[in-house]
């Protein structure tokens, strides 16, 4: 019993972890990345569809996305759903492929996004203490219908903890990583 409340618990921080990691992907940083475009999609023969799947995107130096259609019918589409999306880029086609140059940041601009990236640290381990208060209820009750002993209950939280703590910490990693890859000039 104690055992899948851990198991549910260690799975649900993970996941927590992993979606701010995908966010974390989406601030633009002075790095060309596949993942800007995460979430742009375009109309595709009526069909809104993920840019990725109606072109190739490749990273040839370090501020450069070139975005090669499939269809060469779509790549006005395509630098459209770019431009809709306000990512601060200007994509250019030469008829066969779009080219997007991603400008440096600014100073104030990296300071703002690393602002945004601790808030969102912030939010991530809210929701990892969230479930750690989940599991210990859920505990609790365990030890309440008389399913565990009061000490596995006490050492049952006590792993909890010791789980909550290295999550947090791995948040935090993972936050001084973005930060200094944004701070990169």
């Amino acid at each position: 019993m104690k055992e899948k409340v851990f198991q549910d618990m260690e799975s649900s921080m993970e996941k927590a972890i992993g979606a701010y990691q995908k966010e974390l992907s989406r601030l633009r940083t002075g790095r060309a990345s596949p993942a800007l475009l995460e979430g742009i999609r375009v109309d595709y023969y009526g069909t809104p569809t993920p840019i990725n799947q109606t072109a190739s995107i490749n990273i040839p130096e370090s501020r450069l996305i070139v975005i090669q259609p499939w269809d060469k019918g779509t790549i006005e589409a395509i630098q459209k759903a770019i431009q809709k999306a306000n990512l601060g880029l200007s994509p250019t086609n030469d008829g066969a492929v779009i080219r997007i140059s991603i400008p440096p940041l600014t100073e104030d601009r990296r300071k703002e996004l690393g602002k945004l990236a601790k808030k969102m640290a912030e939010e991530c381990k809210v929701a990892v203490r969230n479930i750690r208060r989940e599991a210990n209820d859920s505990l609790k009750k365990l030890e309440k219908d008389k399913k565990i002993s009061e000490d596995d209950l006490h050492r049952a939280t006590e792993d909890v903890q010791k789980s909550t703590n290295e999550k947090v910490e791995q948040v935090d990693q993972i936050m001084e990583a973005k930060q200094k890859e944004i701070l990169e000039t």
